[in-house]
C-alpha cells in the first residue's frame, strides 16, 4: 500500500478530532440512561486541556457546562469558544457545586491526574484522562481498582494515537503474525523532557491570576519559579510530569503492548541518564523483560530509548533503505520485522520477501467522539482504565528504573514493589501534602 505523508503528531490529533477501598457511592443520574447531550467539565483552560475541549466538541451531543483551571490568566480562549462556560478556580468547588455533569476531561500537569480522576469517579462521572493516566504506579492501579468496580462508568485515556488507522494497523499485522512470533522491540523517541541543570537557587513572584498553592496541589510546598514549573516546564520535574518516558511512552509502547497482549514485566533495567534531584534525565535506555504471550516466541526484550539515544546500529540495519524515525518502534520476528514510524504506515522488511504480502486493512476512529459516544450508551471506549491502567503502570516502572541505574528491577505486579530493592518500591507510591489528600489514594 502507499505510504502516507507524515504528518505531524499535533496534526494527527487534529485529524483524529474532526474525524483497596471502594469509592463513593456514585449519583443516581449517572447510571441512568444517557440523554441527548453529555454535560461535560473540563480540567484545565488552555494547551491540551483546550485541544482535548475542541475534540470532544466535534460530538454533537457534547456541552461544556464548567471549566477549572488555577490560573485564570490562560482562560480567555475557552471562554471566547464556549460563552457560556463556568469558570473556577479550584477543581473541588467545581465538582461540589456542579450537580448535573456527566463527564470530564483531565488535561493537567501530570501530579494532579490520579486526585482529580478519582474525584470525579467517585461522584459518578465518566472520565476521559490524559496521558499518562497518573504520576505513580500505585495511582494506576488504585483508579484501574475503581473504574472495574463501577462498570457503567466509561472511561478512556488520552492516547488519541490508539484510534489511529496506521497505529490500528500495527496491532492487527503483529496479531496476524505478519513477522511470525516476536522476539524483541525497540522503540524510540527523540523528545529530551528533562534538565541537567539544579534548580535556580530564587523566588519570584507569583502572576496575578495564578494560585500557586492550588497548581502545587498534592506535592510539596516551594517558591515560584518563573519558566521553571508553569506554564511548560512541568514535564521535565520529578515532583510534577513523568519526562519524556511517560510523555511519549503511553503512545509508542501502546501499540506493543495491545499487540503483544504483555502482561506486567518480570524486570526492567536502565542504564542510560541519571535524574537529579530535580528533574528526569534528558536521555534514557530501558530494558523490559516480558513474559512469554501467544504473539511471541519466548519471554519479549523489550528496549526503550529517548532523548539522544537511539537502537543499535545492527538494529539500523534491518530498516534496509529506510531511515529511521524521530520517533517509532521496531518489532523482530521469527519470520521478519515490521517498522513502525510514529504515526506513519508500518512496513514489512525486508522489502524483497514481503513485495507481495498485503498489510490487514483496518479503520480508524475519532478517539474523543467515541468516548462521547460510549457515555451515551453507544459502543465502547478503546483505551478504557482497564487497559490503561496496566499500559500506564508498565510504562511508568521504566521511569522509576531510570532512578536506580545499572540495577535490574525485579517486579512484583501483585503486591507493586520491587522485590530486590526496597528503595524503588518506597517510590511506587507518593504522599500527598496535607489538606490534599483523596479518598482511595
Amino acid at each position: 500500500m502507499p505510504t502516507p505523508a507524515r504528518p505531524t503528531r499535533r496534526a494527527a490529533l487534529k485529524g483524529l478530532a474532526a474525524a483497596f477501598a471502594a469509592p463513593a457511592v456514585l449519583r443516581r443520574h449517572a447510571l441512568a440512561a444517557p440523554s441527548e447531550t453529555v454535560r461535560h467539565a473540563s480540567f484545565g483552560c488552555s494547551g491540551m486541556a483546550l485541544a482535548d475541549v475542541q475534540s470532544l466538541a466535534a460530538s454533537k451531543h457534547f456541552k461544556l457546562v464548567a471549566a477549572a483551571d488555577v490560573d485564570l490568566s490562560r482562560t480567555g480562549e475557552i471562554k471566547k469558544l464556549f460563552p457560556d462556560v463556568k469558570i473556577y478556580q479550584d477543581w473541588r468547588e467545581l465538582l461540589d457545586k456542579e450537580k448535573g455533569l456527566d463527564s470530564v476531561n483531565v488535561s493537567t500537569p501530570d501530579h494532579m491526574h490520579a486526585p482529580i480522576a478519582m474525584s470525579a469517579l467517585q461522584r459518578g462521572l465518566h472520565v476521559y484522562g490524559q496521558k499518562p493516566l497518573t504520576q505513580t504506579i500505585y495511582e494506576a492501579r488504585r483508579l484501574t481498582e475503581v473504574a472495574a468496580r463501577s462498570p457503567k462508568l466509561v472511561t478512556q485515556m488520552g492516547i488519541q494515537i490508539h484510534s489511529h488507522p496506521v497505529h490500528r494497523q500495527v496491532v492487527a499485522a503483529i496479531r496476524s503474525g505478519a513477522i511470525g512470533k516476536v522476539k524483541e522491540v525497540h522503540s524510540w523517541s527523540g523528545k529530551d523532557w528533562g534538565d541537567r541543570d539544579p534548580r535556580p537557587d530564587r523566588q519570584d513572584p507569583v502572576p496575578d491570576g495564578l494560585n500557586w498553592d492550588g497548581w502545587l496541589g498534592v506535592a510539596g510546598a516551594r517558591p515560584f519559579l518563573a519558566g521553571y514549573y508553569h506554564p511548560g516546564n512541568w514535564r521535565k520535574r520529578l515532583d510534577f510530569g513523568t519526562g519524556t518516558f511517560g510523555d511519549m511512552g503511553c503512545h509508542i509502547l501502546d501499540p506493543v503492548y495491545e499487540a503483544l497482549a504483555l502482561t506486567a514485566p518480570k524486570s526492567v533495567r536502565s542504564d542510560g541518564d541519571v535524574p537529579g534531584a530535580d528533574s528526569w534525565g534528558l536521555d534514557n535506555r530501558v530494558h523490559y523483560v516480558f513474559p512469554a504471550t501467544p504473539h511471541t516466541a519466548e519471554e519479549l526484550s523489550l528496549h526503550w530509548y529517548n532523548g539522544a539515544h537511539r537502537p543499535s546500529d545492527e538494529v539500523k540495519a534491518l530498516l534496509g533503505k529506510h531511515e529511521m524515525s524521530g520517533q517509532g518502534s521496531v518489532y523482530i520476528g521469527t519470520e521478519g520485522v515490521l517498522y513502525s514510524p510514529y504515526i506513519d504506515a508500518p512496513i514489512l522488511l525486508p522489502e524483497d520477501k514481503f513485495k507481495e504480502v498485503k498489510l490487514p486493512e483496518v479503520a480508524g476512529a475519532d478517539h474523543y467522539v467515541q468516548f462521547l459516544d460510549a457515555c451515551r450508551g453507544e459502543g465502547a471506549a478503546s483505551a478504557p482504565f482497564a487497559y490503561a491502567g496496566p499500559l500506564t503502570e508498565m510504562v511508568l516502572l521504566g521511569c522509576l528504573a531510570t532512578r536506580f541505574p545499572q540495577t535490574t528491577l525485579e517486579w512484583d505486579a501483585a503486591t507493586l514493589k520491587v522485590a530486590n530493592v526496597p528503595e524503588a518500591s518506597a517510590l511506587v507510591r507518593k504522599k500527598y501534602r496535607g489538606g490534599w489528600e483523596v479518598e482511595g489514594l
